[in-house]
Parts: C-alpha cells; sequence; structure tokens
C-alpha cells in the first residue's frame, strides 16, 4: 500500500520509506531507533496505515510517561480490587489494541521486573489482567522506539537481551534532521501552512536571510523543534512576511558539517555555552563556570580561538531578499 503524509525527498527519508514499504505488510515486530524528534510515532502510524490492520486501532504507550507502580496496569490491565482505587475492571493496551497495533514509545524505560512479563505476551499472545487468574489471547502486531542506546542498555544489563531481539526483528533509524537538510524546506512550508490557517493567518514568503537561518542551523530537537520554532514564528507574525526570532538560532552551535578538527568542536562549545549565558563569562552562573574553568582561562581560549560577541553577531549578518513558500508539497507515496 502507497504510504501517504510523510513529508522528505532527501536519499536518508527515502531509504526509511522503502523500509517502511517493505515490512508493513509483514506481521512482524519493529524497532525504531532514532533522536529525540525525529518523528518515531509518524514514521509507527505509517508501518500501521500501510498495514493489513489498519482498519483496526493504532494504540500509544510512552513507557517513559507512566509511573512504575501503573505502567503494568496500563500494559495489560487489571480486575476490580487488584489494588487501592481499582475500583472497576480494565483492559489494558494490549487489549485495546487487539487485531491493531501497539506502539511502545521509550520502550528504554521499560522497568526490569516488567520486562519478562511483555516478552512473554509476545511469545504467547495472551495477556493476564493485574488481580485476575484468566489470560486473554491477543492478537496485536509490537512496533517499539527509543531514542537510547539499547543494545548497550543489553551490554550494561539494564535492557534484557531476549526481549531486545524479540524487539529488534525490523529495525529502521531514523536521520536526525541535519541529515536531511534538503527536506527543511519542505517541512517549513508544511508546518507554516498548518500553523497559519490554525492561527487564521496569510504568511506567503519567507526572507532569504530567515531561511537561510533555518537551513544552517543544526536543529539539536530535530523535526520537534523547527515544528515547534515554526508555530512561534507565526505567532509572531503580524503581515505576509514570516517574522522568525533567527537570533535564538544564531547563539546556538554551528551546523555539523561546519565542524572538522577538534578547535572547531572547542570553538562551537564555547560559543554555545556563551549564548546560553547572553555571553556573561564569570560569576556563578557565567559560561566559565558552566564549562568547570577559572574565568582567566575561559577569557585566554576565547582570544585564541578569536572568539567575541562581535564577530559572532557580525557573521550572522545575511543579505536581505525573498523565497516564496510553495503552495504545496509532493507527499510520499
Amino acid at each position: 500500500m502507497a504510504i501517504t503524509g510523510l513529508i522528505g525527498s532527501s536519499p536518508k527519508f527515502q531509504a526509511v520509506l522503502d523500509e517502511i514499504n517493505t515490512v508493513a505488510p509483514s506481521d512482524c515486530a519493529v524497532l525504531i531507533q532514532g533522536e529525540t524528534g525525529t518523528g518515531k510515532e509518524v514514521i509507527a502510524q505509517a508501518i500501521h496505515e500501510a498495514s493489513p490492520r489498519r482498519q483496526s486501532r493504532f494504540v500509544a504507550l510512552n513507557c517513559a510517561a507512566i509511573p512504575s507502580a501503573l505502567l503494568e496496569s496500563e500494559l495489560f490491565g487489571h480486575e476490580r480490587g487488584a489494588f487501592t482505587g481499582a475500583v472497576t475492571q480494565t483492559i489494558g493496551r494490549f487489549q485495546a489494541a487487539d487485531r491493531g497495533t501497539l506502539f511502545l514509545d521509550e520502550i528504554g524505560d521499560l522497568p526490569l521486573e516488567l520486562q519478562p512479563k511483555l516478552l512473554r505476551v509476545l511469545q504467547e499472545k495472551q495477556v493476564e489482567r493485574l488481580g485476575g487468574d484468566r489470560t486473554f489471547q491477543v492478537d496485536v502486531r509490537v512496533i517499539a522506539a527509543t531514542n537510547q542506546g539499547l543494545w548497550r542498555m543489553v551490554q550494561e544489563r539494564k535492557f534484557r537481551a531476549d526481549l531486545y531481539y524479540r524487539l529488534n526483528v525490523f529495525p529502521i533509524t531514523l536521520p536526525p534532521l541535519r541529515e536531511r537538510r534538503g527536506d527543511i524546506r519542505l517541512l517549513l512550508a508544511h508546518f507554516l501552512r498548518r500553523f497559519a490557517q490554525r492561527q487564521g493567518k496569510s504568511v506567503d514568503y519567507v526572507s532569504d536571510q530567515v531561511m537561510t537561518a533555518i537551513e544552517k542551523y543544526s536543529w539539536p530537537g530535530n523535526i520537534r523543534e523547527l515544528q515547534n520554532f515554526i508555530e512561534r514564528s507565526v505567532i509572531l507574525t503580524r503581515g505576509a512576511e514570516l517574522q522568525a526570532p533567527i537570533a535564538e538560532l544564531t547563539k546556538s552551535e554551528p551546523q555539523v558539517d561546519d565542524i572538522r578538527t577538534l578547535e572547531d568542536a572547542n570553538r562551537a562549545h564555547i560559543k554555545a555555552m556563551l549564548g546560553e549565558t547572553n555571553w556573561v563569562v564569570g560569576g556563578p552562573n557565567g559560561a566559565a563556570a558552566r564549562l568547570g574553568m577559572h574565568r582567566t582561562t575561559l577569557i585566554a581560549r576565547m582570544q585564541k580561538l578569536g572568539i567575541s560577541r562581535e564577530t559572532t553577531e557580525r557573521s550572522t549578518a545575511l543579505p536581505e531578499s525573498y523565497t516564496n513558500v510553495p503552495q504545496s508539497l509532493p507527499m510520499r507515496a
């Protein structure tokens, strides 16, 4: 089945789309790995929508957002009186997702004591509610996601190896936004139209100064950070030209592609810290304290690396011209 709604034409993102098309028709477990904000749940939903299970429910659970004491009940359900406050019988996410897909986000945060129980459900396809003695058959496809190094956690005995292998049948690694810069304009236009429409505004163009700053920024928070930035920009906009607070971007460290030597990395790290402290060097909350060095040491290092507020701000000045925002985006099918 064709995939719709996913934006991107860069080679790395096209490779992800190919993997989705390959795995969607099967029923195997999928493990999606990638940095925070890369769109892991969106990819999980795309797999579900392209699968034979698309007529049934897609149920999501963030393992990091539920207290450990309640997570077992959320997953498997509970009987009335199973614990204090359990006044009614409740089905868990596995039963809710029967014949559909269960997305377990941040699977690396699943407590060790619950991992054998999850493994048993995956193997036996049966769940037992907390406080009950009956088993219920479930037909669920599980897609898990993490921003942690799950194999490293296995080696450190923080995650069970048998559960890792059960989940990692088909791994998909999402590239960070800095590795798919060719998609930034498409994503920007998509978010711009969405938020402008939501706020009843007409934003028709973006200056080259803004576009260049957005394309050069490394986006450590990935697509989620870009989305939030565009929403904030639309809120600030009063006319037809997008009023983006690009000073927030120019305070940050340069893009990864510009860091080629250890000296580049040191310069970027110091400039990023100076940006966070608004160029306050000394004092308990200054850049020197945050970097763990004396104020005089930091000043000497700044001089050696050619770092000054004047040169940094001057280097961010860009020529003023405009880029039209496309009215339609090619949606990958």
